[in-house]
Parts: C-alpha cells; sequence; structure tokens
C-alpha cells in the first residue's frame, strides 16, 4: 500500500513500478492485436467430381480420408452402350474409307478416257458431244471421291466420340488431395446434372487439396482500412484452444457484402498442421504492424486507476523521496487494462495506483509493502 501522510497517516493505494515498452515487439498478443474476427477453415481448391456422362455406377474406388493423386480413377461408370457405339462407329469408318480406292481407280481411268476423246476431238474423229460427256464423267467421279473422303472423316470423328464417351465412364481425381466424401455407391445412378428426382446422383466424391489450407473471415467494413495484405496474424481454432498459430493475411476480396455490411478477408498459414481440418472454426487476431506506428513511441505503461482526470488535463503521482510529484502525461493505447504513456513518466518509476479521490503535489508518502 502507499501511505500519504498529512495531518494524519491514509491508505492511498499502491506504489506501483512501471516496466519499459517496446512498440516493435508487443508482449501478449492483446497488446498488439488491432481487430479480432472469427471465421472458418476453406480450401482454395475442393471438387465435386462428377461423371461428364449418366450412367450407373460400376465401381467405386475412393473412401473418406483416402488420399489420391491427380489422374487416379476413382469410380467406373457402367462403359456397355458406350461400347456398342464405339463398335458402330468403327464400322462406319472402316465402310466409308472402303469405297474410297474403288473410286480413285474409276477416276483414273475417266481421265484417260477423257484425254483420248480430247485427242479424237481434235483430229476431227470424235465429235464436241462425246467428249462433254467423258469429262463431265470425270469430274463427276471426282466430286464422289472428294465426297467419300469428308464422309470417311465424319466417320472418324465419330468413332472418337464414342471412344470418348468410353474414358468419359472412367472418372479421374481433378488433383491431388484427400476425399472427404463417398457420394455414390455402386448401382446408383449418376449424372452430371440433376435429374429433378431423388434417385441419381450429381457427385461421386469430394477432393479437397490440403495444401490449399487458409481461413475465411468477414471483417466490418468500418474496419478494413486496418487490413492489408501481408499483416500478421495469430489464428486459434476453436478445437485447439491454447495453440496460437501464426499467419498472414493473403488478400482482402475487394467487393462488400451490402447486406452484412462485411468484406471478406482471406488468410494464410505460415504453416499448414495435420491437425488444421477444412471448415474447422477459428478465430484471428489481426496484429498491428510495428513499422506502421503513427505518432510518439509509448515509454511505459501504467494501471488505467492511475491516470487521473484533473480538468483538461491527465495526470499521474510519481512517489520520489518520500513525496508525490504530480506529472502531466500524454496517453496512448489501452492495452488489455493498461494505458500507454507517451510522455511524463519512465520506465522504472512508481505510481499511485489508488488512494484518496483529491492528492496533491509535494504531499509527503511512502509506500507500504
Amino acid at each position: 500500500m502507499l501511505r500519504v501522510l498529512r495531518d494524519r497517516t491514509l491508505d492511498a493505494g499502491m506504489a506501483r513500478t512501471l516496466p519499459s515498452v517496446d512498440p516493435g515487439s508487443d508482449s501478449g498478443t492483446e497488446a498488439s492485436t488491432i481487430l479480432n474476427a472469427s471465421g472458418y477453415v476453406t480450401p482454395r481448391r475442393r471438387a465435386t467430381v462428377a461423371a461428364k456422362i449418366t450412367g450407373r455406377v460400376k465401381e467405386v474406388l475412393v473412401d473418406e480420408g483416402m488420399e489420391v493423386q491427380e489422374g487416379q480413377v476413382l469410380a467406373l461408370i457402367d462403359d456397355t452402350d458406350a461400347r456398342s457405339a464405339l463398335a458402330a462407329a468403327r464400322a462406319e469408318s472402316v465402310a466409308a474409307h472402303s469405297a474410297i480406292p474403288e473410286l480413285k481407280v474409276n477416276l483414273a481411268d475417266a481421265h484417260r478416257t477423257m484425254e483420248r476423246n480430247e485427242a479424237l476431238v481434235k483430229s476431227g474423229f470424235l465429235d464436241q458431244e462425246t467428249f462433254d460427256r467423258s469429262k463431265a464423267f470425270y469430274e463427276a467421279l471426282g466430286a464422289r471421291l472428294m465426297l467419300s473422303r469428308d464422309q470417311a472423316a465424319a466417320a472418324d470423328a465419330r468413332m472418337r466420340v464414342a471412344q470418348q464417351d468410353i474414358e468419359n465412364c472412367t472418372v479421374r481425381a481433378p488433383f491431388a488431395g484427400v476425399a472427404v466424401s463417398k457420394d455414390a455407391q455402386p448401382g446408383e445412378m449418376v449424372s452430371p446434372v440433376s435429374a429433378g428426382g431423388g434417385f441419381t446422383r450429381t457427385g461421386i466424391s469430394t477432393i479437397v487439396d490440403m495444401t490449399s489450407l487458409e481461413i475465411e473471415v468477414d471483417v466490418n467494413e468500418s474496419f478494413i482500412a486496418k487490413i492489408a495484405p501481408g499483416q500478421k496474424v495469430e489464428a486459434t481454432l476453436d478445437a485447439y484452444p491454447d495453440w496460437k498459430i501464426p499467419a498472414s493475411v493473403r488478400t482482402v476480396i475487394p467487393t462488400a457484402d451490402r447486406q452484412k455490411a462485411t468484406v471478406k478477408v482471406r488468410i494464410t498459414f505460415d504453416r499448414l498442421d495435420p491437425r488444421i481440418l477444412p471448415d474447422m472454426g477459428v478465430k484471428v487476431a489481426f496484429l498491428r504492424d510495428p513499422a506502421k506506428r503513427e505518432g510518439p513511441e509509448p515509454q511505459a505503461l501504467v494501471p488505467a486507476s492511475s491516470v487521473r482526470e484533473e480538468g483538461s488535463e491527465k495526470a499521474v503521482y510519481v512517489l520520489g523521496g518520500g513525496r508525490l510529484e504530480r506529472r502531466p502525461v500524454t496517453t496512448g493505447e489501452k492495452r488489455n487494462g493498461d494505458v500507454e504513456i507517451l510522455s511524463g513518466v519512465s520506465a522504472g518509476e512508481a505510481v499511485v495506483t489508488g488512494g484518496p479521490a483529491r492528492l496533491r503535489d509535494g504531499q509527503k508518502a511512502s509506500a507500504k509493502p
């Protein structure tokens, strides 16, 4: 206790020695926190893998919690109809290509006939009409050959489509990750679009890229000016309240939600851990950047109860040499029940933290243990 001596001895409160303050490395998270928010762990890459065609599931090769690699087969769709279509397309292609050699032979023969008739016409042994008919027949065969080649190319394209339909019966992982859900079973119908009923699935499995986990929070637009990309953040998972996870702001989404008056902020973990799972609840504390601190640096921290408002000034009473000394002070930010002192006192001095409502400069006092 601090004992103030007047006509009689009075208990005036505690004498507290002030700690020094390093504004560049605040002691304690609360001392450096400028904003708190809550959100969820979300992956940047999450995909519900579905078949590109409508069909019946033949086999599912993935289960919840299984790690998968890019291109790994997740499921097989019944390809009976697709293989039948491929066989028909292949037969059409073979037939279309078979007609081309015969047309080539006929075209060559028609070309020789036309050349002979042309020579006979010039010699006067053949009339012009016969030559014109042979020339027209030659040109018609050339057109038929071009048409046959186009038909063969179209048949080849249909065969490639049929082959792709068979490939579409194999569902593969689009990227490496972990399967977090298994949404279809063998025998069920799947479709890339909703069929409007409850018996057709639209997905096979949901894959999450665990290396892309980050935090997504909504920050009130009134405080978004305090947030900047690269800013340090301390995250605390609801599942592990004693685990402080270092992170940093990755980006501030450049749009606001007009209904909630919030802006979405995405935060990247400095280092991932297997305990961090998608959709976990998380609380984040945005930390002040010491390099961007404005105004003078704080000299000390004092309890908020030691700062007395006397008129338009703020002051504290410092104990030294058995007497109280009134010190006008300039205060800064509040820190967990303490107040920054920008000027007026220095670290190591003892200030009155309680006592009578009215104290005076030069008053005798002593610190009582």
